[in-house]
C-alpha cells in the first residue's frame, strides 16, 4: 500500500506495491512498464490529438496472480485491448484522410495528425514488449504485443506514404513552376527578338512619318471605311500569328 503522504496517479483502491506510487510523478510520463514484487504496472497513452502538448495516461495493473485491472482478458473487452482498438480506429480515420488527400495542404494536415499517433504507437509497442519480457507466461500480453506491433507498423507505413505523397506534390509543383518560368523566359526572348527586328522600322517611321502615296487613296475614297477595316483585320491576324509563334513550345 502507498504511504498516505505520497501522491499517486493510481486509484486508491488498487492494492499495488508502494514502489509504483513512489516512481510515479504528477504526470504519467513516457509509456513504459514497471515491475515490483510480481506485479506489473503498464503505463500507456491514449491516442494523441494534434497540437496537444499533454498526453492522457492510461494505467493497467497486473497483480501477482495474473489478474488485470481494468480487466482485459480478451481484445474485445475493456483494458489494453480496448486501448489498442482506439488506436486502430484512429489509424483507420487517418487512412481515410490519406485516401481523400489531393493537395500539399491536405497532406500537411494529415501528417500533423499522423506524426504524434505513429510515435505513440511505436512507444506503446515498446512498453508492451517490456511487459511481455517481464511476464513471458502471460499469453494475453503476447496477443496485445502483437497487435501493437501491427498497429505501429501500419502507422509508420501510413506516415511514410503521406510523407512521400507530400514530397511528390511539392516536387511536382516546383517542376510546374520551373516549366512555367522557362516558357515565360522563352516567350520574352522571342518577343525581344521581334522588337529588335522591327525597332529600326518603327524608329524611322516615327522620325520621318509614313504619310506617303501608296496608291490605295482611291480605294479609300471609293470604299471607305472598308480598306481601313481590312487593314485592321489583317493587323489583328498577324498579331495572333505572332502570339502563337511566341508561345509555341520549344
Amino acid at each position: 500500500m502507498a504511504h498516505p503522504s505520497v501522491r499517486s496517479l493510481l486509484p486508491l483502491s488498487w492494492q499495488v506495491p508502494d514502489e509504483f506510487h513512489r516512481r510515479l510523478g504528477d504526470q504519467s510520463g513516457r509509456q513504459r512498464t514497471m515491475k515490483a514484487e510480481g506485479h506489473l504496472l503498464v503505463i500507456l497513452h491514449a491516442p494523441p490529438k494534434p497540437d496537444a502538448t499533454e498526453r492522457e495516461g492510461r494505467f493497467f495493473w497486473r497483480d501477482a496472480n495474473g489478474t488485470w485491472t481494468p480487466p482485459g482478458t480478451a481484445p474485445s473487452q475493456p483494458g489494453i485491448g480496448q486501448l489498442l482498438t482506439d488506436y486502430e480506429k484512429a489509424t483507420d480515420r487517418l487512412q481515410e484522410m490519406e485516401d481523400a488527400a489531393q493537395s500539399a495542404r491536405d497532406y500537411f494536415t494529415l501528417l500533423n495528425h499522423l506524426t504524434p499517433l505513429a510515435r505513440a504507437a511505436r512507444n506503446l509497442h515498446e512498453a508492451l514488449q517490456e511487459a511481455r519480457e517481464a511476464a513471458p507466461e502471460d499469453r494475453q500480453l503476447l496477443l496485445w504485443r502483437d497487435r501493437a506491433y501491427v498497429l505501429a507498423r501500419s502507422a509508420e507505413l501510413l506516415h511514410s506514404d503521406a510523407k512521400n505523397a507530400l514530397d511528390f506534390a511539392v516536387a511536382q509543383r516546383a517542376e510546374e513552376e520551373a516549366e512555367s518560368s522557362r516558357r515565360a523566359a522563352t516567350a520574352a526572348y522571342r518577343l525581344n527578338m521581334l522588337v529588335a527586328c522591327f525597332f529600326p522600322v518603327a524608329t524611322l517611321a516615327a522620325i520621318f512619318g509614313v504619310n506617303l502615296h501608296h496608291g490605295m487613296e482611291v480605294w479609300d475614297e471609293r470604299y471607305a471605311p472598308l480598306p481601313m477595316l481590312a487593314i485592321l483585320g489583317g493587323g489583328l491576324l498577324i498579331g495572333v500569328v505572332l502570339m502563337l509563334f511566341i508561345n509555341r513550345k520549344s
